[in-house]
C-alpha cells in the first residue's frame, strides 16, 4: 500500500499540461460500504465561520457514484454549521437544469461539475472568465486545521491546467475525486487463458488475434459518448511524441495533430476499426451498454476508469470476473507507459450569491472525515495526499487494485486539462477529436482525414474563428 500510496502522492507533470462518470490486491478484505457510515463530527476550523449564515444553493452532477454521499455531507455539514441551509439540486442532467437559471441571472453557488461534462457549463463558465479565484482560498486555513487547504492536495494538481485554466498560475477549480484511467479487463479471463496484458501496439494486435479464435473482440467502447476514449488516445500519443510536443495538443497548436507520430497512434485505432478487432455494434452502444458486454467477456478491453465498478455494481457479469487496469499500448518498448489520471472538479461561480458560504463548503469537502465517508459510500479516492490511506478499509478489491496501474514497469501519470478556449470561438475541441471516431472505426473515414480536421479546428481557432 505504501508503494501504491507513494506513486500516487508523486504526480508532478509539466505545468503546460497538466491539467465521467468502486479482483484480486495486495492485501486485506473488501469491506462493503456500511449501510449508514458515521464518519465522525467534523469540528470547526480556524476562522471556524460558524457565524456564517444564509441559503446555500448547490448544483451536484449524479454521476456513477450516485447521490447518497451528497444528502448524508448536506445534514452533517448543516449540523455543524446551524446557520446555514443548503438547497441541493442533483440529477444525471444537471447541466441542462441549471442552463436556464443562469441565462436567467440566477446562478447556483457551488457546483460540482466537471470541465468535460457534455452540456459545455464549466467550459462557457471558463471561456467567460465566470468561475471564482480560489487562490486565495487554497493558500488558506482548512477546516479544521491551521495547515492550508493547499497542502493537503497532491501536488501538481492545483497547478494543472484544469484548476488552472488561465496558465496564470491562478487557480479557479477544486479537485474532487482522482484516479487512474486506461484499458480496464478481466484479471480471470487473462489467467484462465494465460495471456500477458500487452505492452506495445503490436501485443496489442497479436493479443487480439487469439482472442479471437475464441470469438472474443479485441475492444469496445462507449460508442454514443466517444470522449471516454481520451483515456487511451492522449496517453497514447504523449507516450509517442514526449510531454513537451503533448502540450501543444492541450494548447490548440496548428501542425500537432497532423504531426507523422501523432498521425502513426491515429492510425493503430482505424487498424481496430479495419482488422474486425472492434466489438461488432459498439459505436451504437451507450456506456452502461458497452460496459456490460466487456463483463460479459465479448471484448477484452474497455477505456475506463476507477468509477466503473460502482457504476456497474449491479449488472451481471462473467464468472469470477476481476477489474484490472493497464495503460494503454506503446509505440515501441520501453517508451513511457502514460496512465490518463483523472479528477473531478469543483467551482464556485464569480457570480455566486453566497461566495462565502459556498467556500465554508468546499472547505468542508476536505476534511478527513467527509474524505473517508467519499469513500464508504462512493468507493471512490479524494484527491489529497492521505486520500489512499484513509479510505483504504472501504475500497473494493478491484478499485484498490486499479491504483497498482502506477506501478507497472515504465508506467507514469498524466494529467490532461485544455487551455481555456481562445476569445471569440465556437469550435468545442472535443467534439473535434471524439465524434469523428465512429466514422474512423466504420472505415468513412481515414486516420490521416481525422488528423486534418483536427488541425484545421485548431487553426480555425488560432484564427479567431
Amino acid at each position: 500500500m505504501k508503494k501504491i500510496l507513494g506513486i500516487l502522492l508523486a504526480i508532478v507533470m509539466l505545468t503546460s499540461i497538466l491539467a465521467a462518470c468502486g479482483n484480486d490486491t495486495p492485501s486485506g478484505g473488501t469491506p462493503g460500504a456500511p449501510s449508514n457510515p458515521a464518519p465522525g463530527d467534523p469540528a470547526p476550523g480556524p476562522g471556524s465561520g460558524s457565524e456564517l449564515t444564509g441559503e446555500l444553493n448547490i448544483a451536484i452532477f449524479e454521476g456513477g457514484f450516485g447521490r447518497d454521499f451528497w444528502d448524508e455531507v448536506v445534514k452533517l455539514f448543516e449540523d455543524d454549521n446551524p446557520g446555514i441551509k443548503v438547497n441541493m439540486q442533483i440529477s444525471p442532467e444537471i447541466g441542462d437544469i441549471i442552463r436556464p437559471q443562469i441565462v436567467a441571472g440566477n446562478v447556483p453557488d457551488f457546483l460540482n461539475m466537471n470541465v468535460n461534462d457534455q452540456t459545455g457549463i464549466i467550459q462557457n463558465l471558463i471561456q467567460e472568465r465566470g468561475l471564482l479565484d480560489l487562490t486565495d482560498f487554497f493558500n488558506g486555513p482548512q477546516y479544521d486545521s491551521s495547515e492550508s487547504i493547499k497542502s493537503k492536495i497532491i501536488d501538481g494538481f492545483l497547478q494543472s491546467a484544469l484548476c488552472s485554466p488561465y496558465g496564470d498560475g491562478r487557480i479557479h477549480l477544486a479537485p474532487s475525486n482522482a484516479g487512474p484511467m486506461g484499458l480496464v479487463y478481466n484479471i480471470q479471463l487473462f489467467e484462465d487463458n494465460g495471456w500477458n496484458v500487452p505492452v506495445t501496439w503490436d501485443d496489442f494486435f497479436a493479443l487480439g488475434e487469439k482472442a479471437a479464435e475464441q470469438g472474443i473482440s479485441l475492444l469496445t467502447y462507449q460508442g454514443i459518448y466517444p470522449g471516454y476514449m481520451e483515456s487511451i488516445i492522449f496517453p497514447a500519443i504523449a507516450s509517442a511524441i514526449g510531454l513537451e510536443d503533448f502540450a501543444k495538443i492541450t494548447s490548440y497548436e496548428p501542425g500537432i495533430w497532423v504531426d507523422p507520430r501523432v498521425v502513426a497512434v491515429l492510425e493503430q485505432f482505424e487498424k481496430i476499426g479495419s482488422s474486425g478487432m472492434l466489438m461488432p455494434g459498439t459505436v451504437a452502444l451507450n456506456h452502461t451498454q458497452s460496459q456490460t458486454d466487456q463483463m460479459n467477456n465479448k471484448a477484452l478491453f474497455i477505456p475506463n476508469g476507477t468509477w466503473m465498478e460502482p457504476e456497474m455494481e449491479d449488472v451481471p457479469r462473467a464468472p469470477g470476473y476481476r477489474f484490472g487496469l493497464t495503460p494503454p499500448p506503446v509505440q515501441r518498448q520501453g517508451d513511457t507507459r502514460y496512465i490518463m489520471s483523472s479528477f473531478e472538479q469543483f467551482s464556485i461561480p464569480a457570480g455566486a450569491a453566497n461566495p462565502e458560504l459556498a467556500k465554508r463548503f468546499l472547505s468542508f469537502l476536505y476534511t478527513d472525515a467527509v474524505i473517508t465517508m467519499y469513500a464508504q459510500f462512493s468507493g471512490a479516492v479524494m484527491a489529497t495526499n492521505n486520500a489512499l490511506e484513509l479510505t483504504r478499509p472501504y475500497l473494493t478489491e478491484g478499485t484498490y487494485g486499479m491504483f497498482g496501474a502506477y506501478s507497472e514497469p515504465g508506467a507514469a501519470a498524466l494529467i490532461v486539462g485544455f487551455d481555456a478556449l481562445p476569445e471569440g470561438t465556437l469550435i468545442n475541441p472535443g467534439d473535434e477529436i471524439f465524434e469523428p471516431l465512429a466514422d474512423v472505426m466504420t472505415g468513412r473515414m481515414t486516420a490521416r482525414e481525422w488528423a486534418e480536421n483536427i488541425d484545421q479546428a485548431y487553426r480555425d481557432m488560432a484564427a479567431g474563428r
